[in-house]
């Protein structure tokens, strides 16, 4: 080990996948996270491009793929249930609109975890409460009482991130809302879905069905615009009055759909938001995911540029020699386009559904896609250390630490 010591906030996506690179390249990595399991469910998930060849440098490629919600396309139709367009997902060399690698987000994490249990120390019913960084390293106390000390810290605590706010910020500086809000949870499958997404769009409204591997269960998935959001996201109660509110009177299937909110066991409703910022670091403390640089779920690429990141991170900063200065600023600069790429299809698509034309269809700009998707290096770092990945474990359905 090089007696690196790394804690790493969040244990969704981001923060596992930085962890099973940080204990490859020789660092001793802790885990926190404030719920106190596993996440399970959550909004379907995509890897394109670069991001699938990470996986299989993961050596995950295999138990991700099991993991998948086989999901074999989506079609748009119109209040009678009238099919408007298809999309496959094979289509574009499986990297569409429906990527050949989509999972819910609880099923990745779990996949992740796994990977990383028996190298990694979880904590997990905790948060970081104070930290007090100098030259040498971060001083943390968590909201257990708990007093630990790092070298490095990394927040991989998502678009809402505590870190983030305490290092650099109150969110508002650098949360941008879209003009979206999105929700979703699970439903009993009564709508006889197979393997097909349902899609429904009414004056800039959406209602959709998607199919999980569970059969006897689908996903529902609204959107609806708004120009503000003041909606505490812990606030449930709030959330699916605000839902019922912005979708009444919507056609198609949305009632029957509706009708489950108050049974469901996994509901969750937030802005479309991304998160700009000119650095991603201050002194030992950086970002990672979403907490840095979300580029929102209208983007398709928020899992991708967590998992590249998560590469990429822990390799300059092995390969600074764990200097937090050097190896933050080429993270920085090998991931920056990318995540300005991925932001930019961000912003087209939520626009394209919050103000949506009628009489003309989105043009999209395929040199743009194809730098959002491909657009970033992934040096092969042979010169580094690399303990190799760790054997490979099946996911478990059981999101349990």
């Amino acid at each position: 080990m090089s007696g690196n010591r790394v804690l790493v906030a969040g244990a969704s996506i981001a923060g596992p996948a930085l962890a099973h690179w940080l204990r490859r390249r020789g660092a001793q990595v802790t885990v926190v996270e404030r719920a106190p399991e596993l996440r399970p469910g959550g909004q379907a998930v995509d890897a394109r491009g670069v991001a699938k060849e990470v996986i299989r440098r993961m050596g995950l490629d295999a138990a991700v793929r099991a993991a998948r919600t086989e999901t074999a396309g989506a079609h748009t139709v119109d209040a009678d249930g009238t099919v408007l367009e298809t999309f496959r997902a094979e289509d574009d060399g499986g990297d569409g609109y429906i990527s050949e690698i989509e999972i819910l987000r609880g099923d990745l994490s779990q996949v992740l975890y796994d990977d990383t249990r028996d190298g990694v120390e979880y904590i997990f019913g905790d948060r970081i409460a104070e930290l007090t960084q100098d030259a040498h390293g971060v001083d943390v106390v968590f909201a257990s009482g708990d007093r630990r000390r790092f070298e490095l810290v990394i927040g991989a605590d998502g678009l809402h991130s505590a870190l983030r706010e305490m290092v650099f910020g109150p969110r508002e500086r650098f949360v941008r809302h879209l003009g979206l809000v999105l929700a979703f949870y699970t439903v009993p499958n009564e709508f006889e879905l197979e393997r097909w997404l349902l899609d429904y769009q009414e004056s800039g409204r959406s209602a959709g069905l998607r199919p999980i591997r569970d059969a006897g269960q689908a996903m529902a998935v609204f959107s609806f615009p708004a120009a503000d959001f003041d909606v505490d996201y812990r606030d449930v109660t709030a959330q699916k009055r605000l839902l019922r509110e912005r979708m009444d009177g919507m056609g198609w299937l949305a009632p029957r759909i509706l009708a489950h909110l108050d049974d469901t066991p996994d509901f969750y409703l937030d802005q479309v938001a991304q998160v700009v910022m000119d650095r991603w670091a201050s002194g030992r403390v950086g970002l990672l995911g979403d907490a840095a640089f979300s580029s929102s779920p209208m983007s398709g690429q928020g899992t991708g540029l967590a998992l590249v990141g998560a590469y990429l991170l822990a390799a300059e900063l092995a390969a600074s020699g764990w200097d937090p200065e050097a190896g933050f600023a080429a993270y920085e600069a090998r991931m920056r386009s990318f995540v300005e790429a991925n932001q930019e299809i961000g912003r087209l698509h939520a626009h394209s559904l919050a103000f949506p034309d009628p009489d003309a269809q989105p043009e999209w700009d395929m040199a743009l896609i194809e730098r959002a998707i491909n657009g970033v290096e992934l040096p092969d770092y042979a010169d580094l250390p690399d303990l190799g990945a760790p054997a490979e474990v099946p996911s478990t359905s059981a999101a349990k630490p």
